[in-house]
């Protein structure tokens, strides 16, 4: 019997698939090292290979496709739905399966290299902002247990530790100046590491045409258009600017039913962390429509004078998304009407 769809759950040293016909039933299945995992694939006759949209499963996709199949990456809460006995290897290849044949779920696109190193820069980026706000906690509350309590932010945790390692302060022990002389120069190693990441990321916007393009969205900036180029590339897995706003939460969630529409705050789905871009994005454009009279700004004062600054800013984000994936797909650039 032929094979159409061959289910393969992932995994760091040991890979498990299983391979169905058109009918959906099972003919064989089999576990493979890490090593003999390409090798099987280019045995095997072109049809469909899902995978769970998961660690690694981007590289796995593009190696794969290489071999000739068509790949499908299957989000795992999808999948979870279609898992039948206890949870397994082979019974989650099974469910990825037949997931995969499910017209109404939405795959998830499969990123290239340049998506993948400009999302490693991201996160680099991130974890040195998390290590920096941990490490200004960290100095904060060990300075309060000398009685001296210091406000909330770096710069200031930064411009107060110059002070406190003068020689003429008496507050502190000798011994622990030398503690915080080592701290500082951590902050100071955080500080330097985060503006080495966000120059690669301009950098990287400069030689991207598509954030060049979205750069010309008000609200763009080289740190949200990456993300966004991260996130959705050019735009060809989705069709129409909704998709995207949807897949990234900033449309209301309902909970209809009797037809009854019940709409309520937004979703919060899928990236958090482009979310966050593009509502402060959508913060800086807000705040400053108060003074302008262009048919966006107009259109953003009637927002926050009827819903509300916030609600504004989060509407602005929703539209931000639509339009960077019309700029995207069309290949043009914004221009204000």
């Amino acid at each position: 019997m032929k094979i159409t769809t061959i289910g393969l759950d992932i995994a760091k040293r040991f890979f498990h698939v299983v391979c169905c016909n058109k009918e959906g039933s099972l003919i064989k299945k089999k576990m493979l090292s890490r090593a003999q995992v390409l090798t099987f694939f280019q045995l095997q006759p072109t049809c469909l290979v899902a995978l769970e949209a998961c660690a690694t499963s981007h590289y796995w996709a593009r190696e794969i496709k290489k071999c000739g199949h068509e790949v499908k990456l299957i989000p795992p809460q999808h999948v979870k739905a279609f898992l039948i006995g206890n949870k397994n290897d082979y019974n989650d290849a099974l469910a990825i399966t037949v997931a995969a044949k499910q017209p109404h779920i939405k795959s998830v696109g499969i990123k290239s290299i340049e998506q993948q190193d400009n999302q490693a820069q991201h996160k680099a980026r991130e974890l040195a902002v998390r290590q920096r706000t941990a490490l200004c906690n960290q100095i904060r509350g060990l300075i309060a247990e000398y009685g001296i309590v210091l406000s909330q932010g770096v710069n200031n945790v930064r411009k107060n530790i110059v002070l406190m390692l003068d020689e003429e302060t008496t507050q502190l022990s000798g011994a622990f100046k030398v503690i915080l002389t080592q701290l500082q120069k951590q902050l100071n190693s955080l500080d330097e590491c985060i503006d080495v990441f966000g120059k690669t990321i301009t950098e990287s916007v400069k030689n991207n045409a598509i954030c060049q393009r979205l750069l010309t969205i008000p609200g763009f900036g080289p740190m949200v258009s990456s993300g966004y180029f991260n996130e959705i590339g050019n735009g060809a897995n989705y069709r129409k600017g909704r998709d995207v706003s949807a897949s990234l939460g900033i449309v209301p969630r309902q909970h209809s039913s009797g037809g009854k529409d019940t709409l309520l705050g937004i979703s919060k789905r899928g990236n958090s962390y482009l979310r966050c871009l593009l509502i402060q994005g959508a913060k800086a454009v807000v705040s400053r429509a108060g003074t302008k009279t262009d048919k966006l700004s107009q259109w953003i004062n009637r927002i926050v004078q009827t819903r509300g600054h916030n609600r504004a800013c989060v509407a602005y984000a929703n539209k931000m998304a639509r339009m960077a994936w019309a700029i995207t797909v069309s290949g043009e650039e914004y221009s204000a009407v």
